[in-house]
């Protein structure tokens, strides 16, 4: 399994997704691979190839609930876009690799976007909940 989340770290709450991703990796579990990244980058292509399941972290600006979707990879017409999105990625996994794993995007509403190293109280709350979330998906419990 993998974990990839991805935002600002130095934009407040959009750094939630690279929290929850530092957090997995904390748990140090021989089954599940974690990745904290700035951005979604092809390399990360080959590693979506290598597992079973993968899971996207990532901030939101509107919403006030934890939202988690099943994801399918992008049919091709946007794997040369300027930027990827989990969609894309995957889709580029199925290209590159002929692999592609079953995979999620859970996406989390945040509250500050504004210059700042740390989450706001109300999305350290929310780390929690997609934390718990996760433990779940990987049978933890």
């Amino acid at each position: 399994m993998l974990v990839i989340g991805y935002g600002n770290s130095l934009r407040g709450d959009d750094g939630i997704g690279r929290v929850v991703a530092d957090r997995v990796a904390d748990w140090n579990l021989s089954h599940v691979r974690s990745i904290s990244v700035h951005q979604l980058m092809p390399e990360l292509a080959e590693e979506l190839s290598k597992v079973d399941r993968a899971v996207f972290v990532d901030a939101r600006i509107d919403g006030d609930a934890v939202l988690v979707e099943s994801l399918e990879p992008d049919d091709g017409n946007s794997l040369l876009g300027h930027s990827l999105t989990p969609r894309s990625l995957l889709g580029l996994s199925k290209w590159l690799y002929h692999q592609v794993p079953e995979a999620w995007l859970i996406s989390v509403p945040g509250e500050c976007f504004d210059f700042c190293d740390r989450l706001s109280p109300t999305a350290e709350r929310r780390v929690v909940e997609v934390l718990d979330r996760l433990q779940v998906l990987f049978d933890l419990n």
